[in-house]
């Protein structure tokens, strides 16, 4: 009995393959986006510190974060200032004396970044380069000068002196032979009692302002390296111009992420080596000292 056997071919078939989507793949990316802008814009974004008007407290190469709702929001919270300015405040608060702040320059849209040295109501002076707040001076006490070690983002360079025209040069050789920069420093304590240091180690024009009344919604502020800053004394272009309108302030400093010497470049090796230990972390809230009830401002 013959058996008929018959060939069962099976077909495979490829599985289509989906084309991309792209507008979901554009959806998703915008969303994205957005989500960085937004919390770039409310709640912190990164910062970099390009000059030394903040010494001895922050270096060039400094990276910072900056908090975005201390003080409210408003146009200049936006990053890369996307809205037009105004005089709106959302959720407003009042900075603290000794608070490291971000103002805008009240024309161009360029950040800067400064010390609140002066609030609301306050009536503001500077006299032989000391703070005068309400008629009493601020106090400040000589420290041990400070030693920051000279890399490419520090220079020690403080200028001439006005009255010989020579050079000004704190330079030091430690026994180690590391050099370092030991310019003259201050330690400030606001009435708050916020304290901090300051340079100020020549007189200058900016050492002697004012007095004037801080109207109401404004602070003064001004750079801790107080020769060389353009802040809230200084009327030229390049400086802030007077009290700074509290919603031309677009949020807070916080503290240092990590800091850069300038040798960084294209060899990996160097990302590691041009770092600078020691300021990672580093808080940027003032202290706080102990003033004792005699101290009090009135």
């Amino acid at each position: 009995m013959n058996s008929a056997s018959s060939t069962v071919t099976e077909t495979s078939e490829k599985p289509k393959k989906d084309g991309i989507d792209w507008l979901s793949e554009i959806r998703g990316l915008a969303l994205m986006l957005l989500a960085v802008l937004g919390f770039h814009s409310f709640i912190a974004k990164p910062f970099y510190i390009p000059s030394e008007s903040m010494l001895p407290n922050l270096l060039v190469g400094d990276r910072l974060v900056v908090s975005k709702y201390p003080y409210g929001w408003s146009w200049a919270s936006i990053s890369f200032h996307l809205m037009p300015r105004g005089d709106w405040r959302i959720w407003p608060g009042t900075p603290e004396y000794g608070d490291i702040v971000i103002p805008v320059h009240p024309v161009r849209d360029e950040d800067y970044i400064k010390r609140v040295v002066g609030l609301p109501g306050d009536t503001f002076e500077v006299r032989g380069g000391q703070i005068v707040l309400d008629g009493t001076p601020v106090p400040q006490e000589v420290e041990p000068p400070l030693r920051i070690p000279l890399d490419a983002n520090m220079q020690c360079d403080f200028g001439t002196d006005p009255r010989t025209g020579l050079p000004l040069d704190y330079t030091a050789v430690l026994a180690d032979g590391t050099r370092v920069c030991e310019p003259p420093t201050l330690r400030e304590t606001m009435p708050n009692g916020a304290t901090y240091l300051v340079i100020d180690h020549k007189r200058q024009e900016l050492d002697d302002f004012g007095p004037i009344v801080i109207p109401d919604g404004h602070v003064m502020v001004m750079g801790d390296n107080r020769d060389h800053s353009s802040d809230s004394r200084a009327y030229d272009p390049s400086g802030l111009m007077g009290p700074v309108p509290l919603e031309n302030i677009g949020g807070r400093a916080e503290f240092i992420t990590f800091s850069l010497d300038g040798t960084t470049g294209f060899n990996p090796l160097s990302w590691f080596t041009s770092l600078r230990g020691d300021r990672a972390w580093s808080t940027l809230r003032p202290a706080i000292a102990d003033r004792g009830p005699e101290s009090e401002r009135n």
